[in-house]
Parts: structure tokens; C-alpha cells; sequence
């Protein structure tokens, strides 16, 4: 089964009905690393406009999105974004707190312009991103071999 074909199918297990079109069009992140189950995301956007964004985010066991920061962008303050997670957990590494793990029906929002990565527990994760205005290409990662 491919990684799309895996994320497809964890975002059923979780309820979460996608059209066709939005399973072919699932986004695998790999951060220009090249190695996906480590390091990636699969990311279905339902919408991304100039005030708002909604997301899933599918994670394999430990898969890891690394450490970066949404920066202010043409007069904005960066996005700010809420986790949710729907199944698995996620552990949440953010500037200026402990470790905060999710589990299903937990949430937690991180403000524009933190430093913050986040890793999926033994199960992986589906989490749900509601946020501001979404600019990938804008994000900056503490890794600099990292490309999105």
C-alpha cells in the first residue's frame, strides 16, 4: 500500500470522509529529506484562503514534522494554529512550554511566530489543523537543508 493509500485510509478509520479528488490530491511531505516515514506528513488542505485554513494531518508512528516557525508575512502577524487530534497522539514541542501530548478529543493552539515540532505516538496520528492563513513557503525551519 502507498503512502497515499495509507493516509487515505487512516483518515477513514477516523471517520473522515474525503472525495476522490481529495484523496488523489493528499500532499506527501517529505521536507526535501527524502526519507518520508521518518521525517513527512501526508496533508489534505479543504481550504486555504486569505484569512483561513483547514487541514488533516496524517502521521506514521514516530514520524516527525521538524522544528519551525511561522514568521509575519506582508504586514501579518504568521499563522496561528490549532492542533486536534483525532486519533494516535502527537507530542507537541513549543517555545516556551513542556512537552504537550494530544490524545483524541485534545487540542492545543500555537501562536504566530513559535518555534514548535511535533512528533506522532506508537500508533501515528490524525490531527486536524484549523489555522490562519496558511504559507508554506514562508515557514522557516531551524534545519536549513529542509525545503518546502
Amino acid at each position: 500500500m502507498s503512502h497515499r493509500e495509507r493516509a487515505a485510509q487512516a483518515l477513514a478509520d477516523a471517520g473522515i470522509v474525503l472525495t476522490a479528488e481529495e484523496r488523489e490530491a493528499i500532499e506527501l511531505a517529505d521536507f526535501g529529506l527524502g526519507d518520508f516515514e521518518r521525517t513527512g506528513l501526508a496533508i489534505v488542505v479543504y481550504v486555504n484562503t486569505a484569512r483561513v485554513c483547514a487541514k488533516e494531518l496524517v502521521m506514521l508512528p514516530h514520524q516527525v514534522c521538524p522544528e519551525h516557525r511561522h514568521p509575519p508575512v506582508e504586514g501579518e502577524p504568521g499563522k496561528e494554529e490549532t492542533f486536534r487530534c483525532r486519533t494516535g497522539s502527537v507530542h507537541l514541542h513549543v517555545e516556551g512550554h513542556d512537552e504537550i501530548v494530544l490524545h483524541p478529543g485534545e487540542q492545543f493552539t500555537i501562536l504566530p511566530d513559535t518555534l514548535h515540532w511535533f512528533q506522532a505516538g506508537d500508533e501515528g496520528a490524525v490531527v486536524s489543523e484549523f489555522s490562519t492563513r496558511s504559507r508554506d513557503e514562508s515557514d522557516v525551519f531551524t534545519d536549513p537543508r529542509i525545503v518546502r
